[in-house]
């Protein structure tokens, strides 16, 4: 990476050089930045929102998955997402992925993307995604899958602080356990000085919907308090 390399220029050359790790049998690893026309839109994207050296406060989502990231290579946004929020026109198959849906309800409500995005960075504890018999899988949903991306997951982290985080605070996405795994590899190797914790978006689409409102303004008040913690 060149010397006056912005913040996207280090998240796109990142996504650029990631190795898949060797998983257990049956287990699947998504490639999506293999893909020259993700690896376009990503430039687009990070050269759009993230062409300085600020630092930003990190948000960690569990991995990517199929009909978010793993298809357009920007975490958390989907296809819509990407053309109507960021303005930036795709020939994915247009359609409407939940947590991207709760994620840039919540982007709008801050301000734009341009705003948060000047603040914030949305990532993957492992930026890599898995499948298993064609569906989803999360990182730590198997002992062995988990205990063969470990070395993986906690390389990638020391990457993505390097990138350009904010070292006093970061936030995660999912109270169960994505914050657990990495609340222990946080204690283990000291990356952030605090964490904070919100429900993750896909939880609160499917089980907790009627009550949106309620957890945009939770969003609001601890991203604030993130905000006010940089």
């Amino acid at each position: 990476m060149r010397k006056n390399s912005s913040f996207g220029d280090r998240v796109v050359s990142f996504y650029k050089h990631l190795k898949a790790p060797i998983m257990p049998v049956g287990i699947e690893v998504m490639m999506p930045y293999k893909d020259r026309k993700i690896i376009e839109i990503t430039e687009k994207f990070y050269s759009k929102f993230f062409s300085d050296n600020h630092k930003r406060i990190f948000v960690f989502g569990i991995n990517p998955g199929r009909f978010g990231a793993g298809i357009t290579g920007v975490t958390f946004s989907d296809p819509i997402a990407l053309e109507d929020y960021c303005g930036i026109a795709n020939d994915f198959a247009k359609y409407r992925e939940l947590s991207s849906i709760f994620v840039y309800d919540f982007i709008s409500q801050w301000g734009s993307p341009e705003k948060f995005y000047s603040d914030f960075f949305l990532t993957a504890v492992c930026p890599l995604g898995f499948t298993k018999n064609g569906k989803n899988y999360n990182y730590y949903d198997d002992k062995k899958l988990y205990e063969a991306a470990q070395p993986f997951i906690v390389k990638t982290l020391r990457q993505q602080v390097d990138i350009g985080a904010t070292r006093r605070v970061a936030m995660v996405f999912g109270m169960g356990q994505n914050m657990k795994c990495l609340k222990a590899l946080n204690e283990e190797h000291d990356f952030f000085d605090e964490l904070l914790c919100l429900e993750h978006p896909r939880f609160i689409m499917q089980y907790r919907r009627k009550y949106l409102a309620d957890y945009i303004k939770k969003y609001r008040d601890v991203f604030s308090k993130a905000l006010m913690s940089k």
